[in-house]
């Protein structure tokens, strides 16, 4: 009895394996059949094989070509009738020069998306192998990995089995968290209706391009900047209204009007430059008087190195500025973790439209963030990753002094996780020559000068932006002699 019964079994699992093959083979006939007739191999009216000649050429069975046959009839491709080769069904004819017009451009775009595709891509390069510059990248050995496990663990099992939409917002338990620490760690006093979580910095910037800008509106922004600001800004409609920085930030003396002005004046991006008390003053009466908001992106303000935290410009003026946090520049830019705070009477607004846009961020990453807040385990994460950072910078600036010395003038070190590194005496005419140099050498080299605006003058000085908290200390020197070398022979 038992000796049949596996037998019986062995020949189902037999039976079942050559059923799911042929079902296997039609699909690939159907397939077959259907690129041909949307090539114009086959045309309306065209006969095709009977169903014995094409098992034959296929090597299928006569009854898997019939199976792949009726399935073509039945979606409307061929037509079958009994004793009667299946023909291409009418209505299938290919369209004249159809492949060359999709090919040319997309049909029936929104004006959103024509502006977005004139915008030009920044590029995206394979990681250096010997040692990538590339800022925003942080060390993976940073990460907490044990802290968020157990964050992890515990967000888990208060979910439950119950599985719901949030509030788009975010988490109140997370705003509530983060509340607290914002006015620890920045001054910041606001409540938690006022913060929205979204989807990294870059989501909190198209939500205010979206809500404050419409087409033909003017936005000042730093000159240089934020590229993806900037993009997120012109793809909405906006319209770009470059304005210089130097050692003190975004000049002031003669700000135009405006809708918004997009800013990062604890650390400009990419310069380095701290904006000062008075520019502060100054831009906060320009938002009053002209009645714009002020986007504040305070990107990597957890990093101070040789001055005083800086009050965010949202403590001066909570009715004007909007406030844009990220979680990248602490935990990792793969979470995609940011936040806002918004002036309380654009709290509705952002909430439909963050409801809009992707109903919510992730709840699980968002419960185990509040927990590492709550816990301290963040703060304490922050205050480590802070000296480790602060020990890269000294390796890094050690480097390009020993290595370039003179030749070499550092800016934006007193704060963040980047510096910009002017080559004097090198043309920017150089700058391609030397980015390819590099990146034959194993070093990834990224230029100050895409960060100016396309219809401003550019720096005569090559320059480029030098990110250094995912690279260690070898790395760090390793990167700096070789860029050395490249640099002795351009010069």
């Amino acid at each position: 009895m038992q000796e049949s019964w596996l037998a019986w079994n062995i020949q189902f699992c037999r039976f079942s394996m050559v059923q799911l093959e042929q079902k296997g083979v039609a699909r690939r006939i159907i397939a077959a059949i259907k690129a041909q007739i949307h090539s114009g191999v086959y045309r309306p009216g065209d006969r095709l094989p009977s169903s014995r000649a094409f098992a034959a050429e296929w090597g299928a069975s006569r009854t898997t070509v019939t199976a792949a046959y009726n399935q073509l009839d039945a979606e409307g491709y061929l037509i079958i009738r009994q004793g009667a080769r299946a023909i291409v069904a009418p209505g299938l004819e290919r369209p004249s020069g159809a492949a060359s017009i999709a090919a040319a451009s997309p049909r029936n775009l929104s004006t959103f998306a024509r502006r977005l595709l004139a915008l030009p891509s920044p590029a995206e390069q394979q990681p250096a192998k010997v040692a990538d510059f590339r800022y925003g990248d942080l060390s993976g050995a940073d990460f907490p990995v044990l802290a968020w496990r157990r964050a992890s663990n515990k967000a888990i099992l208060r979910r439950g089995a119950r599985l719901r939409y949030g509030d788009p917002q975010g988490s109140l338990v997370l705003r509530s968290a983060l509340q607290t620490y914002l006015w620890r760690a920045r001054g910041i006093n606001c409540a938690p209706d006022q913060i929205a979580i979204v989807n990294g910095s870059q989501q909190g910037l198209d939500l205010c391009a979206r809500l404050l800008l419409d087409s033909g509106d003017p936005f000042v922004i730093e000159n240089p900047g934020y590229l993806l600001a900037r993009h997120a800004f012109t793809a909405a409609g906006g319209v770009a209204v470059p304005v210089a920085v130097d050692a003190d930030g975004i000049r002031t003396d003669a700000l135009p009007p405006a809708r918004l002005a997009y800013v990062t004046p604890s650390h400009q991006f990419p310069l380095g430059g701290v904006l000062s008390a008075t520019r502060r003053h100054s831009l906060l009466a320009w938002a009053t008087a002209s009645g714009a908001y002020v986007v504040e992106d305070d990107y990597d303000g957890e990093y101070r190195h040789d001055i005083a935290p800086i009050p965010p410009l949202q403590t001066l003026d909570p009715g004007s500025v909007i406030y844009v946090g990220t979680l990248s520049k602490t935990l990792s830019p793969t979470l995609r973790l940011g936040y806002l705070v918004v002036p309380a009477g654009l709290r509705r607004a952002f909430s439909e439209a963050k409801r809009l846009t992707d109903r919510h961020a992730p709840m699980l990453e968002q419960d185990v963030l509040a927990d590492l807040l709550t816990s301290g385990a963040y703060e304490r994460h922050v205050r480590s990753i802070r000296r480790k950072n602060a020990e890269r910078r000294e390796v890094l600036l050690r480097a390009l002094a020993d290595h370039i010395g003179p030749k070499v003038t550092v800016s934006g070190a007193d704060t963040g996780l980047h510096v910009v590194a002017w080559l004097n005496g090198i043309d920017s005419g150089c700058e391609p020559a030397i980015i390819a140099d590099a990146r034959t050498a194993g070093i990834g080299l990224y230029p100050v000068s895409p960060l100016y605006d396309p219809a401003e003058p550019r720096p005569e000085t090559t320059g480029f932006i030098m990110g250094y908290a995912g690279l260690d200390a070898e790395a760090l020197r390793r990167g700096v002699a070789v860029l050395a070398d490249i640099v002795a022979k351009h010069r």
